[in-house]
């Protein structure tokens, strides 16, 4: 938790300092100052407001309560149970099972579910990858991904304002903003989530059977998102382009799969493949 902190602090510290070596190249130690300033204050900026500009960007609208009680009410069980305080819920209107969450850590924090994740999962499944998510916020992982996605993610964007220079501005950015993500993401992450998601009382069955069939139910629905989003997911929702290979920070989710079954069999003695048997 206190390497995700720090982590946060480097992106900061190396941001600021980017920002003032350019403003000494362009006008000394004036500029350097004025630079230096307007990244803390974008830092700070980002610190407060960044959730929301990633929820907004992801299409995410505030839940009603009236539009779902029971998920609001599984939230809260899973909160209480993660040691988190109840995070705000977002709706995604769309289709494509996703669910992710954004924000700055145990005490702020929101889950965003897309109504075809609420379509594809059981109840059972879906509290046990909402457990995955607070487990990323238990971790201090959330402050770390918002920061780091959001970087990365306008990183992309401005490519794509560059006109007929597009190709060659995402040539140089697309780069910059892969290092940042794997810089500061690690893969561990996601098995470390899963297991923590299990010690606070998940049932490490129900959430493979979320993750594969989050999987299986992409495959079926068409999605458009920035790749530098990746991090947020439970499971890598993006096919195999090389731009989407850039943001890739997931493990192999046969081998996430294989550790819960073993984690599930431990547990109960016995062995419930629910999903594993679902056509492709």
């Amino acid at each position: 938790m206190a390497v995700n902190l720090a982590k946060a602090w480097l992106l900061v510290g190396v941001l600021t300092g980017a920002l003032g070596g350019l403003g000494w190249l362009i006008g000394g130690r004036t500029s350097a100052l004025l630079f230096a300033l307007c990244s803390l204050l974008a830092a700070t900026g980002v610190y407060r407001y960044g959730d929301r500009a990633l929820l907004g960007m992801l299409g995410a609208r505030p839940f009603a309560l009236a539009e779902d009680p029971i998920l609001r009410s599984t939230l809260d069980k899973v909160a209480a149970r993660s040691d988190v305080r109840p995070p705000q819920l977002y709706l995604i209107p769309d289709g494509f099972p996703r669910l992710f969450v954004v924000g700055r850590g145990p005490r702020s924090s929101a889950v965003a579910v897309s109504t075809g994740a609420l379509q594809a999962l059981r109840t059972e499944e879906l509290e046990a990858v909402l457990g995955h998510e607070l487990a990323h916020v238990r971790r201090r992982d959330v402050l770390v991904q918002t920061f780091v996605v959001l970087f990365a993610a306008t990183l992309i964007e401005l490519s794509r304002v560059g006109g007929w220079f597009s190709r060659a501005l995402l040539f140089v950015l697309g780069p910059i903003a892969s290092a940042f993500v794997h810089l500061l993401l690690s893969s561990k992450r996601e098995l470390e989530a899963d297991l923590l998601a299990i010690a606070a009382g998940g049932e490490a069955n129900d959430l493979a059977d979320a993750l594969l069939r989050l999987d299986r139910a992409a495959e079926l629905v068409e999605f458009a998102a920035s790749p530098a989003t990746e991090p947020l997911y439970p499971v890598d929702p993006f096919e195999e382009e090389k731009l989407a290979r850039m943001f890739k920070t997931h493990p192999p989710l046969d081998d996430r799969v294989r550790r819960l079954r073993e984690l599930g069999a431990g547990r109960n003695g016995r062995h419930a493949p629910l999903v594993d048997k679902l056509p492709r």
